[in-house]
């Protein structure tokens, strides 16, 4: 039986592996867009044992929230934890800027609460930093929200050390959000060393960076999404990065796993990183990705993938 963690110092307990959702209903980011297969995604999820499900009013934008409310609705609302996040405000002419003012979070708020149809929400992100909100009124929004009973953790994401301090400046902050994975490791330069400091729990995205660490690509894999603008995926960058990826593919042999749960496992052992959002739209990846949580790493080779990816 796995092992549940606690989100920050919520009291807040999930499962180390939750669920992704950006994929249902979020049209603005994917072409090919079903609503009853995403759906039944976050069915197959929660009855994998699945506890956590990650959204955002910018996924669809609005529809993810709608579609997962829709599913919760078939679930004891007690078993499952919702996150989600916001930050983007529509003008009247659709374009959207980024607002941590307390007035629109509050807001926001209570338009997710409605779209989610449910009395709380578990975890409530900023989505983005502005460049006008000091952070510790836009959290202090967000903790009087949770005197409300409305949410009952507060998260940010794409926050810098700085930003995240500020933050946290009453010691509200449970939850951070950031990109980290073995090609992007700036998190561990003071992130991680603040979060474990303060009890922050810190969630990565980007976990397999889209699908590279999996280890499912080779040289004569072409990309036509978003994957052909990261950093990792440019032609030089790329055949060095699936080199590199190769020798994790060996070490996933030792173990009788796929190169992904080895990748997640090794997360795992990073200070404060506690819980992991990788995307899966099947149910046998989903069961497959929650695997890591019971993968132990040998200390060795733990020390060998931070060598094989050392930032140099």
């Amino acid at each position: 039986m796995t092992e549940l963690v606690e989100l920050g110092k919520s009291g807040i307990k999930v499962h180390p592996i939750a669920l992704g959702t950006n994929f249902v209903g979020g049209y603005n980011l994917y072409g090919d867009v079903n609503e009853e297969e995403g759906k039944q995604t976050v069915r197959d999820a929660l009855d994998a044992g699945v506890t956590m499900l990650d959204t955002a009013f910018i996924y669809g934008p609005r529809r993810s929230e709608e579609l997962i409310g829709e599913v919760l609705k078939e679930y004891k609302r007690e078993d499952v934890v919702i996150a989600t996040k916001a930050a983007q405000r529509e003008l009247d002419n659709g374009d959207m800027v980024i607002d941590n003012s307390p007035e629109f979070l509050k807001q926001a708020v209570d338009d997710a609460l409605d779209r989610l149809q449910t009395k709380y929400i578990d975890l409530f992100y900023i989505h983005k930093p502005d460049e006008d909100t000091p952070k510790d009124e836009a959290v202090q929004a967000l903790y009087e929200m949770k005197e409300q009973g409305k949410i009952k953790a507060i998260g940010v994401s794409n926050f810098t050390v700085e930003q995240l301090a500020e933050a946290n400046k009453d010691n509200h902050v449970d939850v951070i959000q950031n990109e980290y994975n073995l090609f992007s490791r700036e998190a561990e330069d003071e992130m991680l060393d603040y979060t474990s400091a303060n009890k922050i729990t810190f969630i990565p995205f980007f976990p397999l960076a889209a699908g590279l660490l999996a280890g499912k690509y080779d040289e004569n894999t072409e990309f036509e999404d978003l994957r052909s603008n990261l950093p990792f995926y440019q032609e030089d960058q790329f055949k060095d990065n699936l080199k590199k990826v190769e020798k994790l593919k060996e070490l996933a042999k030792k173990y009788d796993e796929d190169t992904a749960q080895v990748v997640l496992a090794f997360y795992l052992t990073r200070p404060s990183l506690d819980v992991i959002i990788p995307g899966a739209k099947k149910g046998g990846q989903i069961k497959a990705n929650m695997r890591a949580a019971d993968i132990e790493l040998d200390p060795e080779d733990v020390e060998y993938i931070d060598e094989i990816f050392k930032n140099k």
